[in-house]
């Protein structure tokens, strides 16, 4: 059964920073490239970033270049999202996925409960 693990997500002023956490289980989780998502209310879920099974390919939505930077370590099947000079436009619900990875960022296939940010003074 595949199972993700999200943490690090909370309320940080603007500006801070944050680590989200994804811990995948019960696949080979070095066999597929890993994303993150994130929805507000009222907006359609959106990617983030997303990197290659080996990490030497990643993607970034334009609203997150140089801001943000996804990681992975399959030692620990876990993949990262470093946020820095978080704004509040970047509060919402963030996802991990697993998809395929010839194309990152898409037609995912597992998905993540999500883990909540907020950015508010």
């Amino acid at each position: 059964q595949v199972q993700f693990v999200e943490s690090g997500g909370g309320l940080v002023q603007p500006g801070g920073s944050l680590r989200l956490s994804c811990a995948a289980s019960g696949y080979t989780f070095s066999r597929y490239a890993m994303s993150w998502y994130r929805q507000s209310p009222g907006k359609e879920r959106e990617l983030v970033a997303a990197i290659s099974t080996t990490g030497a390919r990643t993607k970034y939505a334009e609203f997150v270049k140089g801001r943000f930077t996804i990681s992975r370590d399959n030692a620990k099947n876990t993949v990262y999202l470093q946020m820095n000079s978080l704004e509040p436009e970047d509060t919402a619900v963030y996802y991990c996925a697993a998809g395929p990875n010839n194309e990152l960022g898409t037609g995912q296939y597992y998905w993540g409960q999500g883990t909540q940010v907020a950015v508010s003074s």
